[in-house]
Formats: C-alpha cells, sequence, structure tokens
C-alpha cells in the first residue's frame, strides 16, 4: 500500500466516521437538556466546574436567566468510534440569523417536538430553513413523561406540518424517536417504562444522518459561519471543512464578500472535544474547525487553498423587519454609571457585532447616533442588554418598522401571529389584535384551550405583550413569525395614555410620589434619583403631565387627629429594559446605564418639548 493510498484511506475513513447534526425546536421545548443527556451518556468529558449544572449548552449568563437558547454552540461526543458534532440552535424566530448560518455544518437535524403542545410557530420557521437545505430529519417526541402528553397528537400534527412545507416522499419518511430529555431516556416506543438510556437516539443519528459530503482530495475549502474572540489568539471562525484538509500552521486564502484574495497564515487550528477545543494538526473534509490567524474574517466568508483559491456560496439570511437609533447618552446623568459612554467606544461595540450577528444591520445617522436594524424587538433587546452588562450606557429610541418600496408601493412587514389560551380569555385578545389591524385566519378549541392564528402588521405588536401577559393572566402564550411585506393599513392610532413626567431634579419623596400616584401608575419608589424631563410613571389620560415627585411636606407646629393614619404608597411598577422599549412614544427615549433603566423625554423641559411640537404641527409635509 502506497504512502499516499493509505494517507488517503485514513482521511477518507475518517469522513465516514463523522456526522454533522442540528437540534432544532421550538423555546423550551427541550433542546439544550437533551443535549445534556448526549453528553453525560456518551462520557464525554465536562470539566468540574460545569458537570453537576443543568443546560450545560446555555453557558450565556442571559439565556441561563432566560431559559432560552440565544446563540448556537458546537460540542461533540464520540460513540461507537463515530464523532458527531452537535449544533445547539435558537428557537426563536428573532434569532433565524444565527439558525440559518449554523444550518451550513448540518446535514442532519433533530427536531424536538414538545409531546403536549406538538409543533409551534418557531418550529415551522427552522423546519423549513432545513427542508430548503436538503437535511435529514429525525424527529424526537420529547417531553412524554409530561403531565397531559398528547404523543399521537404531536405526530400527526408533525406529518401535517411537514405536508405544508412541502417536504417530498424522501423528507416525510422520517424516522421517530420517543424521548424524555430530563430523565436521559429514549426509545422507538412512547413508554417510557421500557427505555433504559438514550442510546437509541444516538443509534439513530448514526443510522439515518448521512455521512458528510465534500473530497479530502480536493482543494482546500471552508464556509465561515461562526465568530468568537481570543485574548490571546484574536479572532476565531469556526466552520465546517466542505473540501480538502487544513493542516496546523499552513498557509491560506481568504475570500471576502467582494471577492477580495488575501493570504495568511494559521496561528491556531483546533476541533471540539465535548465542549472544548483541543489543538490538532489537520481536519480532515467533513469535520468542523475553529482556526485563528485571519484577523479579517466575517461571517459567511470562504478559506481556501493558497493556490486553487475558489470561493464558497455567501450565506443569505432574511432582512431585517424592525430598526431602532442606537445614541450616546446625553441626559444629566450621563457618564455617572457607565464606563464606556462615548461615541468612539460605543461605534466600535456596535460594529464589532457585525462580525458574529448576519442578521443585524448598522447605519451611520449621525457622529453620535445610528440605526440598527434586527429580525425583532428581543433581537435588538438582547443585543442593549448584553451592551448594558459589558459596561456601556446609551440611549435608544422607539422601534419602527423598516418601510420597503416594492413596485412603486410602499409596504411594511406583517407577521403571522399564534396564540394558544384558556377559552375564558379568547375574546379580549380577538379584540386587542382585530383594534391594532390584526386578521383572524384560523380558530380551533381543543379542550377548552383556544387556538388562534392572525396575521398582523409588525408595527401593530409593538408593546403588546405585556397587555397580552395581563389579559390571559399569565396562562396564555403567544409567538410569531415574518409573513411577508405588504400594503401599510394606515391610520394608525397613538397610544390612549400619556407620562407622569419630573418636572425638576431631585430625589423622589414619599409626600411627593403620595400627591401623585392618584394621577397614573408610579414607576420609581422613594429616595431614587431623578432629573427634569425624566418619565416617573403612567398617567391615566392621554395627554402628559409634568409633576412634582421631589416635594417634601413642610413641618409645622400644627398636627390634626388622625394626619398620616389613611396614606398609603401604592407599590410601583418596575419597568425593565423591555417593558420600556415597548413603553415609550416617539418623543421619548430609554437610557440604558449598567445601573439603571430610564425612559426621558427626548427634550427634557417643558418649554422646548411644546416649542418641538408646535413646530411639528406647522411643519408642511
Amino acid at each position: 500500500m502506497s504512502r499516499d493510498f493509505a494517507r488517503h484511506f485514513i482521511l477518507l475513513m475518517k469522513e465516514i466516521n463523522i456526522r454533522n447534526i442540528a437540534i432544532i425546536a421550538h423555546v423550551d421545548h427541550g433542546k439544550t437538556t437533551l443535549v445534556d443527556a448526549l453528553l453525560r451518556q456518551s462520557k464525554s468529558d465536562l470539566g468540574k466546574d460545569i458537570a453537576d449544572q443543568v443546560c450545560i449548552m446555555d453557558s450565556n449568563e442571559l439565556e441561563r436567566e432566560r431559559g432560552i437558547t440565544i446563540f448556537s454552540k458546537n460540542a461533540s461526543i464520540f460513540y461507537n468510534g463515530v464523532k458527531v458534532n452537535i449544533i445547539d440552535t435558537p428557537g426563536h424566530a428573532d434569532f433565524g440569523g444565527e439558525v440559518e448560518r449554523v444550518l451550513n455544518m448540518a446535514d442532519g437535524c433533530l427536531l424536538l417536538i414538545d409531546a403536549k403542545e406538538g409543533p409551534m410557530p418557531q418550529t415551522k420557521f427552522v423546519l423549513k430553513k432545513a427542508l430548503e437545505m436538503g437535511l435529514k430529519i429525525i424527529v424526537v417526541i420529547n417531553k412524554i413523561d409530561k403531565a397531559g402528553a398528547r404523543v399521537d397528537f404531536a405526530l400527526n400534527e408533525t406529518f401535517d406540518l411537514f405536508i405544508k412545507l412541502g417536504a417530498d416522499d424522501n423528507a416525510l419518511n422520517f424516522p421517530i424517536i420517543y424521548a424524555s430529555g430530563r430523565d436521559g431516556k429514549a426509545g422507538l416506543e412512547p413508554d417510557l417504562s421500557k427505555m433504559t438510556d438514550i442510546a437509541p437516539l444516538f443509534d439513530a443519528i448514526i443510522k439515518h444522518i448521512p455521512s458528510p459530503l465534500g473530497d479530502p482530495q480536493k482543494p482546500l475549502q471552508m464556509l465561515v459561519t461562526s465568530i468568537s474572540g481570543d485574548d490571546f489568539k484574536g479572532r476565531i471562525c469556526i466552520g465546517r471543512v466542505h473540501n480538502g484538509v487544513i493542516k496546523s500552521g499552513q498557509e491560506v486564502s481568504y475570500i471576502n464578500r467582494q471577492g477580495e484574495v488575501k493570504k495568511h497564515r494559521l496561528i491556531s487550528l483546533r476541533t471540539f472535544l465535548g465542549l472544548n477545543k483541543v489543538e490538532v494538526a489537520e481536519i480532515s473534509a467533513g469535520d468542523i474547525a475553529a482556526l485563528a490567524g485571519i484577523p479579517d474574517v466575517t461571517v459567511g466568508e470562504t478559506i481556501a487553498d493558497p493556490i486553487d483559491s475558489k470561493a464558497l456560496p455567501l450565506i443569505n439570511t432574511e432582512e431585517p423587519t424592525v430598526k431602532m437609533t442606537f445614541m450616546v447618552n446625553n441626559s444629566p446623568f450621563a457618564g455617572k454609571e457607565g464606563q464606556f459612554s462615548t461615541s468612539r467606544q460605543l461605534k466600535a461595540r456596535l460594529y464589532k457585532e457585525l462580525e458574529t450577528d448576519v442578521a443585524l444591520n448598522i447605519k451611520d445617522l449621525t457622529s453620535v447616533s445610528w440605526i440598527v436594524s434586527g429580525r425583532g424587538e428581543l433581537h435588538l433587546a438582547i443585543l442593549i442588554e448584553r451592551m448594558r452588562r459589558e459596561g456601556y450606557e446609551l440611549q435608544v429610541s422607539r422601534s419602527q418598522v423598516i418601510v420597503k418600496e416594492i413596485n412603486g408601493q410602499k409596504m411594511v412587514p406583517f407577521e403571522r401571529v399564534y396564540v394558544e389560551a384558556p377559552e375564558q380569555f379568547h375574546g379580549s385578545v380577538i379584540q386587542k389584535l382585530n383594534a391594532r389591524k390584526g386578521e383572524l385566519v384560523d380558530m380551533k378549541n381543543i379542550d377548552g384551550t383556544v387556538f388562534l392564528e392572525f396575521i398582523i402588521p409588525t408595527r401593530g405588536l409593538f408593546g403588546y405583550r405585556s397587555e397580552f401577559i395581563t389579559d390571559t393572566k399569565g396562562l396564555g402564550i403567544i409567538n410569531t413569525n415574518f409573513y411577508q411585506y405588504q400594503t401599510d393599513p394606515g391610520n394608525w392610532k397613538e397610544r390612549n395614555q400619556g407620562s407622569l413626567v419630573a418636572c425638576e431634579t431631585g430625589t423622589t419623596l414619599m409626600y411627593g410620589l403620595r400627591n401623585v400616584q392618584d394621577r397614573g401608575v408610579m414607576f420609581l419608589k422613594p429616595g431614587v434619583e431623578v432629573y427634569e424631563g425624566q418619565v416617573v410613571g403612567q398617567n391615566s389620560r392621554i395627554e402628559d403631565i409634568r409633576v412634582n415627585v421631589c416635594k417634601e411636606k413642610h413641618l409645622s407646629n400644627m398636627r390634626s387627629r388622625g394626619e398620616g393614619n389613611t396614606e398609603h404608597f401604592d407599590e410601583p411598577k418596575t419597568m425593565g429594559l423591555e417593558d420600556a422599549l415597548s413603553y415609550i412614544g416617539d418623543d421619548e427615549l430609554v437610557e440604558i446605564t449598567p445601573k439603571n433603566i430610564r425612559i426621558r423625554k427626548v427634550f427634557l423641559d417643558e418649554i422646548s418639548a411644546k416649542r418641538a411640537s408646535r413646530e411639528e404641527k406647522n411643519m408642511v409635509y
């Protein structure tokens, strides 16, 4: 056997003994919990710090707090001599950009379906992408141990979903695995008593997911699908090697989006082992690599052979539908609570995010403000929250939809809204969404639970989620997917409640707050520093009112009988980031610092606000 043939045989064996799978599902259907079971039962080295954790793949602080997957992650396990590369993907449509690019690394998918709820809206969104890419699907009916589990219902609904998405006969002939991710058990029958471990799922992956295509003898081609940072190695690009072999320390060509070719030498080559990245000498076609040494690389570009450089197709993602204006904080408290507050620092941080988030778009507005566009309110809110926790302070405007001109007409984005709520609450949901220009297209009542489907302009959903939670007493579930661009229905009503605005700078006092609380809902408690023009509550009427929450009671020698016994201060409403973003009007901003979330008027003093309002009314369009 010649040396070249032996080398080719070894590389070919490496190619065959690899499976690349993405785990896709709706939010909270158990993706990350199932990955925990796969990692533990494969005897993967998880390290002492995280071996006892749950949702191991949700390593980000925000993910643990919210209980959802926001950022895709990679891991690998070995089972019966086969290396299985696992890609944990987000389930929320607002993070569809993450899903679209990481699916390029996979050859198949585990589609998790909740045994009680069946396929949900985000299941449809991600499954559609997977079917369009021709990936092999294994359906996993998860949480069969859940109270009220409806296994047959979930399976029938899943089959109907495949048909609605235009799946061919091969895709419809999907393998089915029943599982309880929490217990780490799986089987071919929906009987938990007959299950012992997760091995049947491993066996299904090896049997049904095809080996990755790609020829190790062809020139090197690798598509970059993810970017991470390293304090010592610089930018780390992660992607699947489509063809060829990549070696540690070799020279490679980097082909950017404009088709320009640049030569670089790799300083690090690593692959995934468990949750860790380990240094290796070479990686063959079909495997997933993490390499360093290319400072300018971004998502969607190609790493190629230095002599025969051929680019792979760029990753295309759906365009953003919602935008906000980010700006430097110029409030009276600017610079007091944040570590990074200058325009240079904010601009650098925003443009750094473009390197890893292909669904984001940033445009310079002025030297101190930028228009940031994303896939939804949650997408942008997560970015703002991450920046806040990193020490940045900034201001953002109200969310706006992105208007497109199609065939000479101005079009706006519409969403398909799915609502699941107890029967007694569905009337108020229909009434509220109809008032927001929503059109009811489907309605089903199953065992006292009503399932509603609406087509509604994206603008009509702004600020509705908090109302929905209140109207359904926290028992409803609402999900949205981008539908298409359509003509704006117009005649939008402004919000029907105004704001209570502080008329002076100072510290909130109990006496001042008690005097004001009858006018609406307060946002602040006593002892909080405020400035003139800051919103301190929501007025019960439509107009804004300037109030003095810093007013103190003047002392005297006289006291009437019973004075103070009936005084009471209601618990103020806590306005988190998402609450504040959904609350503000066009003349208001949200001030974000590492320590506080404040709502303020664009024009802080009353005279400037009245002048701006008068000029706006007199403006000729």
